[in-house]
């Protein structure tokens, strides 16, 4: 079993700046941050280390406050993907979590194939992971494992917020964390560099607390 890559290590073995990220592949509007980020990576000094959290277990105190549609969405199928990644995760590394999560997505967001047990089966194929790994879809024995990553990325930010969760090393050496930024579509470029600035000098004042406006839209994948 493979630990996890911890998520307070001030740099990468490859000296670049640690971006933590943590989450959940059922979220759209986390799919399309990891995009931004990982764009992020390519003109920045950054590399991205991928964590799982879990809109699950963020929320099983609360379904009877939840809108219906979205309770029987957590209860139904947020919990078995997330125990097929962290099975993946716990037994062949950390490593795997980025290619996994970008054949996640793709199939589920981008493609709109839905978070469906066979639609997990086909993504552990994409990224050559062993089809054993659906045997934890209806229970792991690493429950544990994804309470505590899920716990140390929310335990962060606080638990009125959702996934994606983002920390970053602080110029005191103190990391940095935020939830977010939620943005569709995903920036390239320059423009993901600019907001990636702009998100650290926002996020590094302290005190400071939230930024938002209205959102109109959902999620567009047309350019990913």
């Amino acid at each position: 079993m493979s630990e996890q890559s911890s998520a307070t290590t001030a740099t990468t073995t490859s000296g670049k700046t640690p971006v933590d990220f943590w989450f959940d592949p059922l979220c759209p509007w986390a799919w399309m941050t990891s995009r931004w980020v990982l764009e992020v990576e390519k003109v920045r000094d950054i590399e991205v280390r991928w964590h799982l959290m879990s809109l699950a277990v963020l929320n099983e105190d609360k379904l009877d406050d939840l809108p219906q549609e979205y309770r029987e969405l957590l209860e139904k199928k947020a919990w078995g993907p997330v125990r097929v990644v962290i099975a993946a995760q716990q037994e062949h590394g950390p490593e795997v979590l980025g290619d996994l999560y970008t054949a996640l997505g793709t199939r589920v967001h981008n493609q709109g194939e839905g978070i469906e047990k066979e639609v997990v089966a086909r993504a552990l194929e994409d990224v050559g992971l062993p089809a054993s790994l659906m045997d934890h879809w209806d229970s792991t024995p690493y429950e544990k494992e994804l309470r505590a990553s899920h716990k140390e990325g929310i335990d962060k930010v606080g638990q009125e917020v959702g996934t994606p969760v983002i920390a970053v090393p602080g110029a005191d050496g103190e990391q940095i964390a935020f939830f977010g930024p939620v943005v569709t579509p995903a920036p390239k470029g320059e423009e993901a560099a600019r907001l990636w600035d702009g998100t650290l000098m926002v996020a590094s004042i302290p005190g400071f607390y939230e930024i938002k406006r209205t959102r109109t839209k959902g999620p567009d994948f047309s350019n990913l």
